[in-house]
């Protein structure tokens, strides 16, 4: 089959590799009818997640038609259209019982190598590195998806792919960074990045309540998107002091809560800082470049809650704990619980009251993926979401 594979620092082609097979009892084989390349993807395209190796498969957000389950699946058959959630879950340890499914105990087979970094091992991830378990991804013609009896859900026919594949992650992950806010009516929130999970957020923020919403960014065609799809006002840090126009918007409070939806390879127009950042990060003395983390803890209002979703994989420099601790803030961060939120999402989608596909940008076939990634790292074309029919 031809899937896309990491190859190197920004380099992906597509390869002819082995067809997937059935390997456990609890796998299912789908054959992908749309996949995504994600802004995550990128942090693997630039080198920053440890643990890629030539030739592994890219692709976490994916969806397709099932083609073949193994004995202990009875929940799908062939020919049932599917979503993939991103994080791999057992569904029966502790985590998975408290609807932790990114932390699942069970389906990191190299749990070790990330226990070295983070302490406990989180789940399993779809094409994410060996550091999460060295799945083959979805950017391919087929995949395998083990645990297929707790992580895939139907998708009806009146829900099209391009609305359905945000479910593997991007929708989920934005709606879980506002759902983290506590949010109660008459709050301002601020998101940082208007990528896809920015815009998802604040557009979920507007679903969960929130009076105002106030997007951070510096491209002007994705604060466009934000105005016109999320309600939200629009801050670009190019042109304004953000910290001081949230607080001009708040009366000097600051947001009752602040999403980071931006993570380790964040910009700044700082310039001093940007380059400090760069420096750590090139020599990998650091490993991330968390500006908005350290705006938003700076810019929340004292006994608010910074909601972090923005993909982080290491050591941060420079974070601001005078301030976290002092200020009485709350910190709510992980990768997204995606299995928790498929369902209501879905049915949010179908009875209209959010269209998350208004994000995607560009469309391609599957042969095209790394011409994809060149135009979505490099913003070309007014680039948001690429998606990839197979």
């Amino acid at each position: 089959m031809k899937a896309t594979a990491w190859m190197g620092t920004d380099s992906v082609k597509v390869i002819d590799v082995p067809d997937p097979t059935i390997m456990n009892a609890r796998d299912a084989i789908v054959r992908i009818s749309t996949t995504a390349i994600c802004g995550s993807d990128l942090h693997l395209y630039h080198g920053y997640i440890p643990a890629m190796r030539k030739g592994d498969i890219l692709g976490h957000e994916f969806m397709g038609e099932v083609v073949e389950v193994g004995p202990q699946v009875r929940n799908l058959k062939p020919g049932d259209r599917v979503v993939v959630p991103f994080p791999i879950a057992c569904g029966h340890c502790s985590s998975c019982q408290r609807g932790l499914y990114s932390v699942c105990e069970n389906s990191n087979p190299n749990a070790g190598i990330a226990e070295k970094i983070m302490g406990h091992s989180p789940a399993g991830i779809f094409g994410y590195s060996h550091l999460l378990g060295g799945y083959a991804g979805g950017q391919a013609e087929y995949a395998r998806v083990p645990f297929a009896d707790v992580g895939p859900l139907k998708v009806p026919d009146d829900v099209p792919d391009e609305q359905a594949v945000m479910l593997a992650d991007v929708f989920p992950t934005g709606y879980m960074g506002a759902e983290m806010c506590d949010i109660k009516p008459g709050q301002v929130i601020a998101v940082w990045g208007a990528g896809p999970v920015g815009l998802l957020a604040a557009a979920s923020a507007r679903l969960l309540g929130a009076e105002r919403v106030i997007v951070i960014d510096r491209y002007p065609y994705r604060l466009r998107l934000a105005e016109q799809h999320a309600g939200a006002e629009t801050i670009n840090y190019e042109q304004d002091d953000v910290l001081d126009t949230l607080n001009e918007i708040t009366a000097g409070r600051g947001p009752d809560a602040c999403i980071d939806a931006v993570g380790l390879e964040g910009h700044h127009g700082n310039a001093a800082m940007y380059a400090y950042d760069r420096a750590k990060q090139a020599t990998r003395t650091e490993t991330e470049r968390p500006f908005a983390l350290r705006q938003a803890i700076l810019a929340c209002r004292s006994g608010g809650v910074v909601s972090v979703v923005g993909a982080y994989g290491g050591f941060v420099d420079k974070f601001p704990m005078g301030a976290f601790m002092n200020r009485s803030l709350i910190m709510r961060t992980g990768q997204c619980h995606v299995q928790r939120y498929t369902r209501p999402l879905l049915d949010r989608i179908r009875r209209g009251e959010i269209d998350p596909s208004f994000i995607v940008s560009h469309r391609m076939p599957l042969r095209d993926a790394p011409k994809g990634y060149k135009i979505f790292q490099k913003k070309q074309d007014d680039c948001t979401k690429v998606l990839l029919s197979v």
